[in-house]
């Protein structure tokens, strides 16, 4: 059951993608689209500073097989019970349910808040050397509670190893990571550093602690990107769900689930 709920996804992306890149409009296979029957009570779920794990079940018990895009959601195939605790933060997910005995899939979209950062390349020569935070996987959207309780970098831990955070909105200044010598005084070529930071929000969570690893890569120039890097931006596109974004494109490419974590910043020197 949950390789079938897999097939209709898969076929669903593979569609989808190929309709865009004809420019038609995609032929969708029969989806039942979210309603009443299959959600979570909400759509947003905080992190909490609490001892035991925090767990999410849909509002209904429903007998079936469930499955969520792209990875990091911590998500029980048979109950349906997310693990708000133990999911990756700052990314809106999908989770697919087939009921026992039926043909059609129930879809749910909830988001475990926090920030992320774009995969993508960062070309300093041409001014783009500040990577922004993102916050509950919608591009744009303010951050609460700057200035008023939010933090970044809490305990200093990726500022002291260079990789310089603004502690008050969480941008990370690329060029200056490179100046304060992450990458070594002559930077080689697909040097990597990954970082892990502590931060905590004025939202709902209620300044409860949050962690998120981010992988900085150098190149001197666009030339000396690796197939590896372009394999990893290629895979990513979509990964953060967004308004008008149904499902991630770039799964149909991958015949596999997206890894979205951690976010991989590819600095270009020139």
């Amino acid at each position: 059951m949950l390789k079938r709920i897999s097939i209709i996804l898969l076929s669903f992306l593979f569609v989808l993608n190929e309709s865009c890149n004809k420019s038609q409009t995609p032929v969708i296979p029969p989806v039942t689209p979210p309603n009443s029957v299959f959600n979570y009570g909400d759509s947003i779920f905080y992190k909490k500073n609490q001892s035991n794990d925090y767990v999410i079940s849909p509002t209904n018990t429903l007998a079936g097989k469930y499955a969520s895009f792209p990875d990091g959601l911590v998500l029980d195939g048979n109950s349906g019970a997310v693990n708000v605790s133990k999911s990756e933060s700052g990314l809106k997910y999908m989770i697919a349910f087939i009921p026992d005995g039926k043909a059609d899939t129930l879809l749910s979209f909830i988001t475990i808040s926090g920030i992320n950062y774009k995969d993508g390349f960062y070309k300093l020569n041409d001014g783009d050397s500040i990577a922004f935070s993102i916050y509950n996987a919608i591009p744009g959207v303010a951050i609460p509670g700057i200035g008023s309780g939010s933090l970044f970098d809490v305990g200093s831990s990726c500022n002291d190893q260079g990789c310089n955070v603004n502690v008050n909105n969480g941008t990370i200044n690329l060029a200056q990571t490179v100046r304060n010598g992450v990458f070594g005084s002559t930077p080689s070529n697909n040097d990597r550093h990954e970082f892990e930071m502590t931060y905590q929000l004025n939202d709902g969570s209620n300044i409860s602690t949050n962690k998120l690893k981010v992988k900085l890569y150098y190149f001197e120039t666009m030339n000396d990107v690796t197939p590896e890097a372009d394999s990893i931006i290629s895979s990513r596109q979509g990964s953060i769900i967004g308004p008008g974004n149904i499902v991630p494109a770039a799964f149909a490419f991958n015949n596999a689930q997206i890894k979205p974590r951690p976010p991989c910043i590819f600095i270009v020197g020139h």
